[in-house]
């Protein structure tokens, strides 16, 4: 027989002794007062297991002995760490007795002189332990008492509190049989994560610190803040430390704690009474919420919060009525990332490896933010399915096995981002794009920027300098079709990362602190990846910076210097795009890495793009790019009266030609509300 069995079977013949004994002094009770009328009582009492025990007195009565050395009963453990008295012990087990054995509510009604009150009472505790040793007292009824306080037994009925039923929380009698489960009343609220913990080694030392802290403060457990870093490794840690002494950490849903008073403060009961019997931890994301958005209480119900908590936030919180024991969240060492990724990729890859694993490493660990279970999923996922291909068994390629991590890792960052943002496939490249001499070098020095940035940071100590403007923002300003969006697909094709297009117009909201929570959302799902944003139009946010003269001016000019915060410290790149360059405060261009006015493309450029416009595989014939450049058509234009026109010319079956495209561009025009001149179109046919 196992030892937990064997603990089962002898906590629940204890709950069955504690039965018997009460149903021996009730029947001695009832005997004493109806001696004429014992039968009255039922069968049940003359033939029980007691009985045959001889006169009853006070002084007679002693506890079931518990046999087992290693680990308490149920019973007594729940009164140790709810503190109840040997009186309030009594109560409970009074109310657990009827739900064990059916026929002791037979026993109450006799006693109580009343059949329909086969239930226990206050009353009924009072006449059933009134001996010294017991020491019952009032105040032990009332509700800021351990019995009501915690929600074990709770009153119904109407009439005197002494006569009303109590009712046994149907979790206590669960626990006083030895079955744990999470209280019902709580799943709501609180969720436990199986997720595999996989930890760096300064983040284990931050687990151990915290077990340490708790274990030279036993009694009052200090509150844990843990600051810094991502969501994602603070709860990583929170679940490692949480399982101190085989405690379950479980994650607390701030949005749906009760906004009602009395609600939140049963919920904030149950919690510490479970965590209480079950030995577990809390962990609370306060940053879950916006700061408009957080419910006022959240500070109260974390200062009053009993027990082992932790509490995530971006910023170290101060708290002035509990003591708080911050910790910082650093982001993993290279060093220790690259051990990891060695770890979870496997000694027998990384030996056939030709080349060294920094290189393979390198890039990622520069480019995506991945908490270390990222990391084990995306590196388990190349090396059991090889991404697509066949497993990494054999001689490895370290070239290939870099592109099928990085491809893992824009999947894993991919997660939580395209619910939030429209993600587009670049299909331009270097070649598409036709823009003056200097733009195209901007372009470029954008890309080298982001390929660049861990040296210059990290190995040449500019990050260390200074940790503001980090990050890699630039601003595309020019009229529609000049190329913004096209220069941003050409950015992420020379990177090898996604692209998420972010409407600003949809972004942004009439309420108070609503247009930063969105933002917010948007810059923690993507900082995994370091993906590149393209906030479309943000004319929508810059154009409603104004002088203050109301709150809601106050609060759009609190919006835009929001959002260039967040892109300063971004890890990836940000662009904006305007359609008017002019209407954006110097002060927030200089906050801009980079800025580019994309103009109105000449003659020549237009040439240049007609030339470039068509795909090789469609049939054309006499097309002249000089004469079609004459029609005065930003870039886009162009693509949508070549795009026109291969549709019409597919339609007769023949190549593309000029009477196609001129039958082309007097649509785009008529869409633009232009005429389209002679002089525009002389010669084309």
């Amino acid at each position: 027989m196992s030892t937990n069995r064997s603990w089962t079977h002898a906590n629940q013949s204890y709950l069955y002794a504690w039965i018997k004994a009460l149903r021996f002094r009730l029947e001695s009770l009832y005997e004493g007062n109806h001696t004429a009328q014992g039968a009255a009582v039922g069968t049940d009492v003359s033939d029980s297991a007691v009985s045959e025990t001889t006169e009853w007195t006070e002084a007679e009565w002693t506890e079931p002995e518990w046999q087992e050395a290693a680990r308490p009963p149920a019973l007594l453990t729940l009164c140790q760490l709810l503190r109840l008295s040997a009186f309030e012990r009594g109560i409970l087990m009074l109310c657990v007795a009827p739900a064990l054995d059916p026929t002791m509510a037979q026993v109450y009604a006799a006693v109580q002189g009343n059949p329909p009150r086969p239930y226990a009472t206050f009353n009924l505790a009072l006449r059933c332990f009134p001996h010294p040793q017991w020491n019952p007292q009032w105040n032990e009824l009332t509700p800021s008492a351990p019995l009501r306080y915690w929600q074990l037994i709770t009153p119904v009925g109407e009439g005197p509190l002494t006569t009303q039923a109590l009712e046994l929380d149907e979790r206590i009698l669960h626990y006083l049989m030895g079955v744990t489960y999470l209280d019902p009343q709580l799943e709501s609220c609180v969720f436990w994560s199986s997720a595999p913990t996989v930890l760096t080694p300064s983040q284990q030392a931050l687990a151990e610190q915290i077990v340490s802290a708790w274990t030279r403060q036993e009694a009052g457990a200090p509150l844990v803040n843990l600051y810094g870093g991502t969501v994602a490794s603070r709860a990583a840690i929170a679940r490692a430390a949480g399982q101190y002494k085989g405690a379950r950490p479980y994650r607390l849903q701030v949005s749906n704690l009760p906004r009602e008073t009395e609600l939140r403060n049963r919920f904030q009961r149950r919690w510490e009474r479970e965590a209480a019997l079950g030995n577990h931890t809390l962990f609370v994301d306060v940053d879950e919420l916006s700061l408009q958005e957080k419910p006022a209480f959240l500070e109260t119900f974390i200062q009053r919060q009993g027990g082992r908590l932790l509490v995530s936030s971006d910023e170290p919180i101060r708290l002035a009525q509990r003591s708080v024991l911050p910790l910082e969240v650093t982001r993993a060492t290279a060093e220790e990332l690259q051990q990891l990724w060695r770890q979870v990729i496997g000694e027998d890859i990384v030996q056939q490896i030709d080349g060294p694993f920094s290189a393979v490493v390198g890039p990622l660990i520069s480019q995506f933010n991945l908490d270390p279970s990222g990391i084990v999923q995306a590196a388990e996922k190349v090396r059991q399915a090889g991404h697509g291909a066949a497993p990494l068994n054999e001689k490895a390629d370290a070239q290939l096995l870099r592109s099928r991590l990085w491809a893992a890792c824009r999947e894993q960052a991919r997660l939580r981002l395209d619910d939030l943002a429209q993600r587009l496939e670049p299909v331009a490249t270097w070649d598409d794009l036709v823009l003056p001499a200097a733009q195209m070098q901007t372009l470029r020095a954008i890309v080298s920027s982001v390929q660049q940035r861990s040296q210059v940071y990290e190995e040449w100590g500019f990050g260390q300098k200074s940790r503001r403007g980090l990050g890699i923002s630039a601003l595309f300003a020019g009229g529609s079709g000049t190329g913004k969006t096209m220069s941003a697909e050409v950015l992420a094709q020379a990177l090898t990362l996604d692209l998420y297009r972010i409407d600003l117009s949809a972004v942004v909201s009439k309420y108070i602190g609503e247009t930063e929570k969105n933002l917010r959302r948007i810059f923690d799902a993507a900082e995994q990846g370091g993906v590149i944003l393209l906030f479309d139009e943000a004319d929508a946010l810059f154009g409603k910076r104004s002088d203050v003269k109301s709150s809601h001016d106050r609060h759009a000019n609190i919006e835009v210097s929001y959002l260039l915060q967040r892109m300063e410290s971004y890890r990836g790149l940000a662009i904006l795009t305007t359609n008017f360059k002019n209407a954006i405060d110097a002060a927030f261009l200089r906050r801009l890495r980079f800025v580019i006015s994309f103009p109105f493309p000449d003659a020549a450029q237009r040439a240049e793009m007609w030339r470039r416009v068509f795909p090789s595989q469609t049939p054309t014939q006499g097309l002249a790019p000089e004469k079609l450049a004459r029609l005065t058509v930003a870039g886009g234009n162009i693509y949508s009266i070549a795009m026109n026109a291969a549709f019409l010319a597919s339609a007769e079956a023949s190549p593309v030609t000029m009477r196609h495209l001129l039958q082309a561009a007097r649509s785009e025009y008529g869409k633009l509300d232009k005429k389209l001149t002679d002089t525009e179109v002389r010669g084309w046919t």
